[in-house]
């Protein structure tokens, strides 16, 4: 498999994405994702009188945030190749087998194990500085690379 991606890296000339532009893509997401969790919750989070309620009220919207992130990146990889986050860095999210738009299938799947990799400690973005071709779990997964724009 990685001769493979190696010679599509040459031959299309794809640059891919840096670690650096990706983890700014994957800040940008979070506080944008996070201001939006914030706004859902602003009127349960007034009406906390604690921190402990306040952290209570957040874990019992876990679910749902997962959910919300799921379908941000689904819709946003298949639609546009990248979330907002990697749009403002340039970067995007191509299907190995077609160096386009990821479909529907193989972008929930990505979106799905980049949560599975953030409840395990974020060891799939770990593995991505690791890996020759930056691909962390959910690339491997998704079939996809991200490239620069």
């Amino acid at each position: 498999m990685d001769e493979q991606l190696e010679s599509l890296i040459r031959r299309e000339q794809i640059s891919l994405a840096s670690i650096r532009q990706r983890a700014a893509a994957f800040g940008i997401d979070e506080l944008l994702l996070s201001v939006i969790m914030i706004v859902i919750l602003w009127d349960a989070m007034a009406q906390a009188k604690t921190l402990e309620a306040m952290i209570d009220v957040t874990n019992s919207f876990l679910l749902e945030y997962m959910v919300i992130k799921i379908i941000y990146q689904t819709f946003f990889t298949m639609q546009y190749g990248a979330s907002l986050g990697k749009i403002v860095m340039k970067i995007r999210v191509v299907e190995l087998s077609t160096l386009s738009n990821p479909r529907f299938l193989s972008a929930f799947n990505r979106s799905i194990f980049r949560v599975v990799s953030e409840l395990l400690f974020y060891l799939g973005f770990v593995w991505a500085m690791l890996d020759p071709y930056r691909r962390s779990w959910h690339d491997r997964t998704g079939r996809t690379l991200v490239i620069n724009a």
